[in-house]
């Protein structure tokens, strides 16, 4: 069965800015090297730490794609 209160935090991680899915996701590995945690804690963070990895990338990939429209646009108006 699933568990609504987990998809419910996958989907607020959709809502993360860069810096904020940055900074969670370090704790999440801070947190994971540190260890002591029962294999189901483990698997949660496991699973937190995919998801903010994932909302990173997404930041990224959208950055790139911007840089370079500008750029693509700088070319066009020097005529290059």
């Amino acid at each position: 069965m699933a568990d609504p209160g987990k998809d419910d935090e996958l989907a607020e991680i959709s809502t993360f800015g860069y810096e904020r899915a940055r900074d969670e996701l370090v704790n999440v590995v801070k947190m994971l090297e540190q260890g002591g945690l029962d294999l189901d804690e483990s698997l949660a963070l496991w699973e937190r730490g995919e998801a903010l990895a994932t909302r990173c990338e997404e930041h990224l990939a959208g950055a790139r794609q911007r840089v370079e429209n500008a750029l693509s646009r700088t070319d066009l108006e020097t005529g290059e």
